[in-house]
């Protein structure tokens, strides 16, 4: 007996992808969502950091600062390694390396200590990103690349939802070096990287062409600034420079300045950064899906633009509610939204012998100016004495504009193919 099946009906989306394909995606996101964890967490325990070792508040947001620099030192390279021995060794070397640095911080015993170890974690964090974004990018499907990016990067927001809601429950009970401690759990998923993950067949068909050929890249950042992709990389800089700005703008210093300015307890700081973080997430599929059909660059000038009528709705009030409903919005379609093509939009920038070292290098000089943001507005907030939300709303409302105008610049790349033949070597 023979069942007749209808080839003329195409399959659903999520059945497209091989079981491999699914493992490397759950691979990067996995990572990513962690590395979330223990970077956010530090937002939410500044301010008590600064009250037990007796430094200015300036002086640990400098922490945060050098944490998001270092991060550029280990895209650069983890991105090379990525290019020249594969996705999946670099991902598990990254994930076991902010988890160390993230735990070993918590028994800190002067704050120059935990200076060191917060930017020790930095090269962890930026190497993690260029392995999981090649990684799931060069083996997902053309059709659904965009919605899984979205999905892949928003789970920034789980990892974020995770520590604020570890900030919120614990704090209380286990301090903020409690806190730090819970950062070596990532470490558990190296075991399922190195069982189940693969390495993505365009990278290994690529490496093969340029032995056979003898045309090894060994030098990957040095090509992405020659002719024919320079203006491709200072256009993608411009772009995820402004893009951190914004970021950092909307949400590195609003757990301290919910806490210092309007004084409010762990749990109302906890619950509009919670809130902000599940939309986002929610977000990532809502703006991959959009990309995939009107293409990357809307799908980024659109929640950029939104971005800059929102921010004076959650800034330019003290009432708590009207904090929280607009700050969640903000998360979804301003300036959280921006933010979650960046896998896809990257990968399909550059080509594949220079793939993971292009994608870090441009997205982690992002955070060079990121990194700025925060000693800036926390500068202009106490020594100018301003307060946080001036600055705040300067810094998201410039920035957006900047993006916008940066990522028009770019090339549209939706539908590309990602293929292993050489283009640069």
């Amino acid at each position: 007996m023979s069942i007749a099946v209808d080839l003329s009906k195409p399959i659903p989306w999520w059945k497209e992808p091989t079981k491999q394909q699914w493992l490397a995606w759950s691979a990067a996101w996995l990572g990513w969502t962690l590395d979330a964890f223990d970077f956010t967490i530090f937002l939410l325990i500044m301010l008590p950091i600064s009250q037990e070792f007796h430094v200015p508040l300036t002086a640990v947001t400098a922490v945060f600062t050098l944490t998001l620099w270092m991060r550029l030192i280990g895209a650069t390279a983890s991105g090379w390694l990525d290019d020249r021995i594969g996705r999946k060794k670099p991902l598990m070397i990254s994930i076991a390396w902010y988890s160390a640095c993230n735990f070993i911080a918590a028994f800190s015993p002067a704050f120059w200590f935990l200076f060191l170890f917060r930017a020790l974690l930095g090269i962890g964090m930026g190497a993690e990103w260029p392995c999981g974004a090649a990684l799931a990018m060069e083996q997902w499907p053309v059709r659904s690349r965009g919605f899984m990016a979205g999905v892949l990067q928003a789970s920034w927001g789980l990892g974020a939802l995770l520590s604020s809601a570890a900030y919120g429950l614990l704090y209380n009970s286990i301090g903020w070096r409690g806190l730090l401690m819970l950062g070596v759990l990532p470490a558990l998923s190296i075991v399922y990287v190195r069982k189940f993950v693969q390495e993505p067949p365009v990278w290994l068909e690529n490496r093969r062409l340029q032995r056979i050929e003898q045309r090894e890249v060994r030098v990957p950042l040095l090509k992405v600034f020659k002719r024919g992709l320079l203006f491709n990389t200072m256009t993608a800089c411009w772009w995820m420079a402004s893009a951190f700005i914004v970021g950092y703008s909307v949400g590195g210093m609003f757990p301290t300045y919910l806490q210092k300015d309007l004084h409010l307890s762990p749990g109302l700081v906890a619950l509009p950064v919670m809130l902000q973080s599940v939309v986002f997430f929610l977000s990532g599929s809502f703006w991959g899906t959009v990309s995939d059909r009107i293409g990357r660059r809307w799908a980024i000038i659109i929640p950029a633009l939104l971005t800059i009528p929102i921010t004076p709705l959650y800034l330019m009030t003290q009432d708590y509610t009207m904090i929280v409903v607009f700050f969640t919005i903000q998360g979804a379609f301003g300036g959280g939204g921006m933010h979650t093509l960046y896998p896809a939009y990257l990968a399909e920038r550059f080509p594949t012998e220079v793939r993971a070292t292009a994608s870090g290098f441009v997205y982690h000089q992002g955070a060079i100016f990121g990194g700025l943001t925060a000693p800036i507005i926390a500068y202009f907030a106490t020594t100018w004495h301003t307060g946080f939300a001036i600055p705040m709303m300067i810094g998201t409302i410039l920035a957006a504009l900047s993006v916008a105008f940066a990522v028009l610049l770019g090339p549209e790349t939706r539908g590309k193919v990602l293929q292993a033949e050489l283009s640069v070597a």
